[in-house]
């Protein structure tokens, strides 16, 4: 959905991650991965853009940190930087979760994170998590498409 967007191109897509939950509401494990994208779009449009797919997918926003359908991140926006009363980039836990660090690895294993350094780093400083890949990713810059095989 994001990638019929016209101002958004897929440019990666890490493998898919099963991971126990984080936060204090007991919930079934989570499905994580990460694209890669290029686009026009500011990083307050795109976040707008994000919500808005959720919303389509049936997101709810009851419970903090709740079971939910769907939760689309924004995790870097190039080399910036922001925090506003919406949006914080980095990802403001993002150092801390290897759901989101391992993909992001994936996709590219030397990238340094704004303000908090190599990812190589970042995944060798976290206390063991429960996380597993559980299917690799099955898209290619040739087709453009994802696809569920």
């Amino acid at each position: 959905m994001l990638s019929a967007d016209p101002y958004i191109r897929l440019v990666a897509c890490a493998p898919l991650y099963r991971a126990s939950p984080v936060g204090p509401v007991l919930q079934p494990d989570f499905y994580n991965s990460v694209l890669g994208i290029d686009t026009d779009l500011t990083a307050t449009e795109l976040l707008a853009l994000c919500q808005e797919v959720e919303s389509a997918l049936g997101r709810k926003r009851d419970v903090r940190w709740g079971a939910r359908v769907i939760d689309i991140d924004i995790l870097l926006f190039g080399d910036t930087t922001l925090t506003t009363p919406t949006l914080t980039l980095p990802h403001p836990q993002i150092q801390h979760r290897a759901f989101v660090l391992l993909p992001l690895k994936d996709l590219d294993p030397s990238l340094e994170i704004p303000g908090l350094g190599s990812i190589q780093a970042l995944l060798a400083a976290l206390p063991p998590q429960q996380i597993e890949q559980i299917a690799a990713a099955n898209w290619t810059a040739k087709s453009g498409k994802l696809s569920n095989s």
